[in-house]
């Protein structure tokens, strides 16, 4: 009898091990199982809210880079909520992991010090609008025209269509020219004669291009003088005022212009001029 007794104990230790298994595997199922549609629930609503959120934005005509940084920042945050949810339901106590994280934040700090100081720069840019979403900048060792201000970079586009992500702490930090800031720009040619061309006629055959084009503007008025005397050229300064928008199509235009004119009305361009001297025996 008794040895039927210990024949069968190991017997039952191993089917209580088993049923603890697929007790404690049925939990995991059903915990890991509502976490997924914890995470599925909650990316549809976090995507029904950033949806509303921007309606509500465009609604309100709040600008198109505080538009882009509110977004970026809502959708960090819900995120963030979104994954304690589904820690807490895995398990994990959120009190001890928040305390793992307070422990962990002087080192994630250290790491991610230059990603708060862009994110600081994103507030600064926001705040005192140096630029917004449209304008063209030339930033430290960038340039481009501003496509979104997100919560850490800056989205520029460049002239050959390359996308330009700047850390938002560089652009807040460093001198950045912005051309789209003033309504008006001025443009600035210097055109080389020959010596001996008659200065008037030079004079009277830019002003005439300058009055035909309809784009650039008659306050203030265009200037066009005897800008210096060079080795081997009279430079003619041409200053002019233009909309912004229309300051490269006008400063290339104008180039082609004046340069066939001359040829039409035989007005020489100089050539370096080199004097030899020769020696004497």
């Amino acid at each position: 009898m008794n040895w039927l007794l210990l024949n069968a104990a190991p017997g039952s230790k191993i089917e209580q091990a088993l049923e603890k298994l697929v007790d404690f595997g049925m939990d995991a199922g059903k915990d890991i199982f509502v976490a997924i549609l914890i995470y599925s629930i909650g990316r549809f609503i976090i995507r029904q809210i950033s949806i509303l959120i921007a309606k509500v934005l465009e609604k309100r005509k709040i600008e198109v880079s505080v538009q882009t940084f509110l977004k970026s920042l809502v959708k960090i945050l819900l995120n963030m909520v979104l994954a304690f949810a589904i820690i807490s339901k895995l398990g994990v106590e959120t009190t001890s992991f928040a305390a793992l994280l307070a422990s962990a934040g002087v080192a994630v700090g250290m790491a991610l010090s230059g990603n708060l100081s862009n994110f600081a720069g994103g507030l600064i840019i926001l705040v005192f609008k140096p630029f917004k979403v449209g304008d063209y900048i030339d930033g430290p060792g960038v340039s481009g025209t501003i496509k979104e201000i997100q919560i850490f970079h800056t989205i520029l586009s460049t002239l050959d269509n390359r996308m330009i992500y700047v850390p938002n702490g560089m652009l807040s930090g460093n001198a950045v020219t912005n051309y789209s800031k003033q309504e008006m720009r001025r443009v600035e040619w210097v055109f080389g004669v020959e010596y001996g061309e008659d200065v008037k006629r030079v004079r009277a055959v830019l002003q005439r291009i300058i009055n035909a084009d309809s784009r650039v503007l008659d306050t203030p008025a265009p200037i066009i003088v005897l800008g210096s005397l060079s080795a081997s050229s009279v430079d003619i300064t041409v200053r002019v005022w233009v909309k912004s928008a229309d300051y490269w199509s006008v400063l290339y235009d104008i180039n082609e212009i004046v340069y066939t004119t001359f040829n039409e009305e035989g007005i020489g361009f100089p050539f370096p001029q080199l004097t030899v001297h020769q020696a004497k025996d």
